[in-house]
């Protein structure tokens, strides 16, 4: 039976020969375009040249880390989705890796079923929700946002936001109209998750609502916020 491949571009990290090679051959039934490496540097370079849509990373790989790979990738880039496969459940890693954006993690030994149930995941975020290029957005009422710049404009006159502001408007715009959970936009904001809290998130929203058009900031009653941006 011929099974309809999915048009992601999708990068698989691990120093495991056999074990790459096992879960390439499933992914690549399963992708149109699957690519593989064995360390932190080749991933990177790979990741630069392709751009993938899906990263899937193993925390314990050589020359550089697959935290310290994602901690790199996240400094300009925060839409491309990432899947983290490790044998930790040290919790000071499980908080290094709530900050950087994860769709889900996996357990070592990950079985087949996990990673497929995970990239379940990544396929709804992608198909459901509009991930914003690094480009020049319009808001709305003449209101742009520039993430090459990371500039807020009205009429070409910048708007002048605070460092935490701006992160909690970076997390919002970089997937247009998903909702971000409470606990999802204080990692973000806060590189140590503990000094972030929801009373603080709270004064910036309140802070930031007054610099943006009214109504863009949504409040999802029990779930977080979302940012609500012309097409």
């Amino acid at each position: 039976m011929q099974v309809n491949k999915h048009h992601y571009k999708i990068l698989f990290i691990e120093d495991e020969k056999i074990i790459r090679d096992n879960y390439v051959k499933y992914l690549n039934i399963c992708y149109d375009e699957v690519y593989e490496a064995d360390n932190g540097e080749e991933a990177y370079r790979l990741y630069k040249e392709i751009k993938p849509d899906i990263m899937i990373i193993d925390i314990h790989i050589p020359k550089l880390n697959g935290l310290e790979l994602l901690k790199r990738i996240r400094k300009n880039d925060h839409t491309t989705k990432a899947v983290i496969m490790t044998v930790h459940t040290d919790i000071n890693i499980m908080r290094e890796l709530a900050c950087l954006k994860l769709t889900d993690y996996l357990i070592k030994p990950v079985s087949i079923k996990a990673l497929k149930s995970a990239l379940n995941k990544v396929v709804i975020e992608l198909s459901q929700f509009k991930v914003v290029p690094i480009k020049k957005i319009q808001l709305k009422d003449d209101y742009y946002w520039d993430t090459e710049e990371e500039k807020l404009t009205q009429y070409r006159k910048a708007i002048i936001l605070s460092s935490k502001e701006k992160k909690f408007f970076e997390c919002l715009i970089s997937t247009v109209n998903r909702t971000f959970t409470i606990e999802e936009i204080i990692s973000y904001i806060w590189e140590n998750c503990d000094e972030g809290n929801s009373n603080a998130l709270k004064q910036i929203i309140k802070n930031l609502r007054a610099k943006l058009p009214k109504g863009i900031i949504e409040n999802v009653f029990g779930v977080g916020y979302r940012l609500k941006v012309e097409n």
